[in-house]
Formats: C-alpha cells, sequence, structure tokens
C-alpha cells in the first residue's frame, strides 16, 4: 500500500512539475503582435481612404513604409527559434506606422478641402475674367491666335468645373493653372491693344468738335460714327437728332490702310453720291470720298517706308449703307445700318454733308465705366 501510495505521490508531483513547465514556458513564449499590426494595417487603410496617397503623398509614403518594416520584422522573427523572438521592433515600426498614417489622414482631409477652396474661388475669378473678356472683346476683332487661346482657356475652365463636381481637385487645379495663364494672357493682350488703339483719341474728338461745331455754325446736318460703341450719330444745328446702330468692317480697329483690309478707315469726310435702286447693290446708299487728300498722303509715306508693299492699292467705294441690322461686322470696310434707319438718314443727307468717323467719341476711362 505505501508502495502505490510513492508510486501516486510521484505521478502527481511529475504531472505538476511539467504543468508548472509548460505554463511557464507558454508565459517565456513571446507573443505575436497581431492586434497593433491589424491596427497599423486599418489606419493604413483610412489613409487611403481619405486619399493621402494624393493630398498628403510624403506623409503616407512614410506611414505605408513604416507598416512594411514592421512586416518584414515580422517575418524575421517568425523564422528564428519561437522563445528567440523579439517583437519590440515590430511594435515600434507599427506603433510609428499607426501615427504616421493618422497624420496622413488629418492632412489629407485638410489639404484637399483647402484645395477645394481655393478652386471654387478660382473657378468664379476665371468665369468673372471671361465674362468681362467676352463683355469688352466679343466684337473687338482680336488676332486669331488670341480668340484660339481664348478658346482653348474656356475649353479648359469647363473641363476644370468638370473634374471639380467629381472630387477631382488636383486634374482640376491643373486645368485652371493652364486655363488662367490663357484667359489672363489674352485679356492682357486684347487690353494692351485698344490701349494702344485709344492713342488716338485726342485726334477723334479734334474732328468731332470741329464736325459739332461746323453743323451749329451751318445750321445744317452731320453725322459721326463711333466705330467702337457701332454707333451712328446724326447732328442737326450741333444738336443730337438720331442714334443708330452701326455694323463695320470685319478688321475695324485701327485706319484703313489697303484695299482689301477689310478696315472701316477714320477721318473726316463727306458725302458725294446719294445711290439707290440699280445704282447700288445695297438698299441705299452714300458714298464718301475716301480716301480724301489726308488719306493719299498718307497711303503714299507707307509706300516709301516700306510699311506698305510697292503695288499695295488704297481702295475706295466706301458708303453708309443699308442691309445692316446682321448683328456682326460684316462689311468690307463701309458702314451698314438696318433699312429702316437708312431710310431716315438718306432723306436727312445730301451731297457734301459731313461724315466723320472716329475709334470712339469717349475716351478709354468713360468706355470702360459706361
Amino acid at each position: 500500500m505505501r508502495r502505490l501510495w510513492k508510486v501516486f505521490l510521484f505521478v502527481f508531483v511529475s504531472a505538476a512539475a511539467i504543468a508548472l513547465l509548460v505554463f511557464i514556458l507558454v508565459r517565456l513564449t513571446p507573443e505575436p503582435p497581431v492586434e497593433t499590426i491589424d491596427l497599423a494595417r486599418n489606419a493604413l487603410a483610412q489613409a487611403v481612404k481619405d486619399k493621402a496617397e494624393t493630398y498628403s503623398r510624403k506623409q503616407y509614403g512614410e506611414a505605408k513604409a513604416l507598416f512594411d518594416s514592421a512586416m518584414s520584422s515580422w517575418q524575421r522573427e517568425n523564422e528564428r527559434f519561437i522563445y528567440f523572438r523579439d517583437f519590440d521592433k515590430v511594435l515600434s515600426f507599427a506603433d510609428q506606422s499607426i501615427k504616421k498614417s493618422n497624420e496622413a489622414s488629418a492632412t489629407a482631409i485638410s489639404n484637399s478641402s483647402n484645395l477645394k477652396s481655393r478652386i471654387s474661388q478660382k473657378l468664379k475669378d476665371l468665369n468673372n475674367l471671361l465674362k468681362e473678356n467676352q463683355d469688352l472683346f466679343s466684337t473687338y476683332p482680336l488676332t486669331s491666335e488670341v480668340r484660339h487661346r481664348i478658346s482653348k482657356g474656356k475649353i479648359l475652365l469647363q473641363e476644370a468645373e468638370v473634374a471639380y463636381e467629381k472630387g477631382q481637385y488636383l486634374p482640376a487645379n491643373r486645368k485652371l493653372t493652364d486655363a488662367e495663364y490663357l484667359l489672363t494672357e489674352s485679356f492682357n493682350t486684347a487690353s494692351a491693344n485698344r490701349k494702344d488703339y485709344f492713342r488716338s483719341y485726342s485726334t477723334w474728338k479734334k474732328w468731332m468738335d470741329n464736325t459739332i461745331s461746323d453743323s451749329r455754325k451751318n445750321h445744317d446736318y452731320a453725322i459721326i460714327v463711333d466705330k467702337y460703341s457701332r454707333k451712328c450719330f446724326v447732328y442737326l444745328s450741333g444738336t443730337l437728332k438720331h442714334q443708330f446702330t452701326a455694323e463695320l468692317g470685319k478688321n475695324w480697329v485701327g485706319d484703313k490702310r489697303v484695299k482689301g483690309d477689310m478696315a472701316t478707315p477714320e477721318g473726316m469726310y463727306k458725302v458725294t453720291r446719294k445711290l439707290e435702286g440699280s445704282k447700288t447693290k445695297y438698299y441705299k446708299a452714300l458714298l464718301l470720298d475716301y480716301p480724301n487728300e489726308k488719306d493719299k498722303a498718307r497711303f503714299r509715306e507707307e509706300i516709301e517706308n516700306g510699311s506698305l508693299p510697292r503695288n499695295a492699292k488704297i481702295g475706295g467705294l466706301i458708303e453708309i449703307h443699308g442691309d445692316g441690322g446682321k448683328g456682326i461686322d460684316w462689311t468690307e470696310g463701309c458702314v451698314a445700318l438696318t433699312n429702316k434707319e437708312m431710310d431716315i438718314l438718306y432723306r436727312l443727307a445730301k451731297v457734301g454733308t459731313p461724315v466723320t468717323i472716329v475709334g470712339s467719341t469717349v475716351d478709354l476711362h468713360n468706355v470702360a465705366t459706361r
């Protein structure tokens, strides 16, 4: 009996020792950082959702590199004998990755919001600039290159608006940058051209003052054509009596230089003939004495100084005529009115009636504010 008791005691002690050993071994086994790795993985995934790859690229790259380092370290430790494994580096890399992922998310959200706000404001500014361009220069004969740039800028602006609505802020911003350059450059070019054109205003004003003064002194009719505002003014005894809408040559900015340049001349002229019926291809017409002596002298000077070729022709047959009302500048250099307005002007004008054609009846400052 005593022997059996000893055996039992030995077995019990051995089992207890084994259990204790197993417990100690389990306690000594390094615990893999599964939970921390999962947290790092989730933080990185959230950064992707917050578009950190786009709006916080550097921080996101650092977070991903740290996560990759954690996984590499974990793999290396798993290849070691179980009791020799040390996951401290894994935990350190994972914790740093979580922190950097959270920073990347916050930065991405902030950058995206700020960019969205800037794009929204830039869209408004460029649409306003485009409207100003259209208001000031829709009927201004800009060069084909400038009009092409405006058209391209407008398309880019529209594409930017579409990208913005889709939340694609970086592509929208790139398109806006290109659109801004094209529209701003075009606007500045057109403004500089217009400013240069209005340098002749003092000359135009002298012509107008003389024309109105002569009308007042002679108690007779006089006509003034304002090319910039597309207006034809009729004065009697120095007082404005009628105002008509005029259509001009396609290239009306500046003076007429040669035949076929589609420009409406500027200067002080007179009606030389009144034409109607089979005598004109238009409804009715008032033929002007273009080119006058000043026009011919300027033309000869340009030929002599080489600014015009020797075979250039000065042109002629400039009229105020009917068949207007098209809403565009379409003539080869003449001034076109509607037939109804032409009836009035034809009745009032006579051979010798002064017709003064100017770039504008007001200076550039007043053009810009009226």
